[in-house]
């Protein structure tokens, strides 16, 4: 089931498992994507037996993109998605093959509700939360390319400020799995704001086969970027939709003249 927005900052209520949708203009030519926007859990699941300062932490969820997304989807008319799971339940950026698809363990926690999951329960926790989503973003796709805009996929996350107590120096990083000419723009456009460290493929690696951005954007060819803010920058709804609109600002031009230069 999936439902759709209402105006800026508010949505209609979901439960676990729907997909917030907010309508917008295939001709924007983007489509965004929040891969782990949300840290809820069905209450019959018991939060997975963990406690509540633990669904707090990056761990569940990516902390401040959900607020960063639907403001940069607001101020330029571009549709996105976005979940409404914690990806302690499953991830939906990662495939179905990938080990870490139910994390039973995730930076140092934990996580008794996924301790013996069996092959059955992870079929069914496909089945309600990450189906529906891929099937969101299958069909936002099908509806932009039959209205004649092949759309760029920008997919927004977050990132901690330190892993393994060794600080992170950038604010703000674009993966790719391949030298992408969207990527690279986006790059160079960020570079360009004087005021911001830039991470190429940091502080990850995006090549994950299977992910997101690899079923949706790599194998149908369409241009995509998955950007990584880090996440003191963006911890509160002010600064998340700040970031937003920063984004709203450089993201537009940049894809508007890869699809210039394309045609």
């Amino acid at each position: 089931m999936r439902s759709d927005s209402l105006a800026a900052g508010s949505v209609l209520p979901l439960a676990p498992g729907e997909v917030e949708i907010i309508s917008g203009d295939p001709a924007t030519g983007m489509l965004l994507l929040c891969d782990h926007a949300s840290n809820a859990m069905p209450p019959e699941l018991n939060s997975l037996g963990l406690p509540p300062e633990q669904l707090e932490r990056h761990i569940a969820y990516d902390i401040g993109a959900a607020e960063l997304t639907r403001a940069m989807a607001h101020a330029t008319g571009a549709p996105a998605l976005l979940t409404n799971f914690s990806r302690l339940l499953i991830d939906p950026n990662r495939g179905l093959d990938d080990p870490t698809l139910v994390m039973r363990l995730s930076d140092g926690a934990i996580v008794p509700g996924n301790a013996r999951i069996d092959e059955a329960g992870i079929a069914a926790r496909v089945a309600k939360y990450y189906a529906p989503y891929d099937a969101a973003i299958d069909d936002a796709i099908e509806t932009a390319i039959a209205t004649g805009h092949l759309p760029a996929i920008v997919s927004i996350h977050s990132f901690t400020p330190f892993w393994k107590a060794v600080a992170r120096p950038w604010h703000v990083g674009v993966l790719w799995d391949h030298e992408g000419a969207l990527a690279q723009a986006l790059i160079a456009a960020l570079q360009a704001e004087g005021d911001l460290v830039v991470g190429d493929n940091e502080p990850y690696n995006g090549g994950l086969p299977g992910d997101t951005i690899d079923r949706h954007a790599t194998r149908r060819g369409l241009p995509d970027a998955l950007i990584e803010v880090r996440q003191d920058l963006i911890a509160s709804p002010e600064t998340a939709r700040a970031w937003g609109l920063r984004l709203a600002r450089i993201v537009p031009p940049v894809v508007a003249a890869l699809r210039d230069g394309a045609s």
